[in-house]
């Protein structure tokens, strides 16, 4: 239990540090709901743990959730890989023909899904659905934030080396603005692959949960609760990533 609860901490301290490099490179793009990660900085009640809540908290703005998770892809991988196998379209969005697993996209695709309640799965939705489901001018506005984002940290990420195959956010609304939420750009939220062993065609290695999706894969979960036990060897691999993303991304070791 102890190699658990140290991997998973370590986990923990990669997104809340990612999350909080990604909102500050990103808060002239979009506003976010970050308030501080320095633990004296959050009220009074919560300082009693504070030797717990070091380096794996935020203090964020409350916010309305906007139900509708907004999905970027750059390559084709994942989700969108087998809808594209399957019908050539990701979410409605027709693709070129011939395209190969792991293929930069001619432009970059907006495919959002449904925010569905914890433990249950989301579902992809064209963007005619998501304009019924929450109007269409939030939905112009959310694929916009959502590319120049995107585009924002691709940037970033190549100087590092890394390649931003896709990722999701999510957006809230706090005193009639829009702001986003949640985490961003993490190992969690995103694809990352090193960009030194890019090969369009097949499989990528990843910094981010391939190894659990892998394995979930493997012994066919039917992605319905409860998930099942990770072997330890997957959770040490899953840290080992996650750890090399952060010291890339943002250039010191966690």
């Amino acid at each position: 239990m102890l190699f658990y609860r140290t991997a998973f901490q370590i986990k923990e301290k990669v997104l809340t540090g990612l999350s909080k490099f990604w909102f500050k490179y990103t808060e002239s793009v979009a506003d976010n709901h970050l308030i501080s990660t320095e633990v004296e900085e959050y009220p009074d009640a919560l300082q009693p743990d504070a030797e717990l809540l070091e380096g794996r908290s935020m203090l964020v703005h409350k916010a309305d959730r906007v139900d509708v998770e907004c999905v970027v892809r750059g390559y084709l991988a994942g989700s969108g890989l087998s809808s594209y196998q399957k019908t050539g379209e990701i979410c409605g969005q027709k693709l070129p023909d011939g395209l190969q697993e792991s293929d930069r996209l001619p432009e970059l695709l907006f495919t959002p899904t449904t925010k569905a309640e914890e433990g249950e799965h989301d579902e992809p939705i064209s963007i005619e659905e998501m304009r019924n489901e929450v109007g269409s001018e939030l939905t112009d506005t959310l694929i916009d934030t959502s590319f120049a984002l995107f585009r924002a940290a691709t940037e970033h990420a190549e100087s590092a080396g890394i390649i931003l195959c896709d990722t999701k956010f999510e957006f809230g609304e706090r005193d009639g603005k829009l702001i986003v939420i949640d985490e961003v750009f993490t190992p969690d939220s995103s694809r990352f692959w090193p960009a030194d062993l890019y090969e369009p065609g097949k499989p990528q290695q990843s910094f981010d949960k391939q190894f659990v999706r892998d394995y979930l894969s493997e012994i066919g979960w039917n992605k319905q609760p409860p998930a099942p036990e990770l072997p330890e060897t997957v959770i040490s691999k899953t840290s080992e990533k996650y750890r090399e993303a952060y010291r890339l991304i943002v250039g010191e070791k966690l």
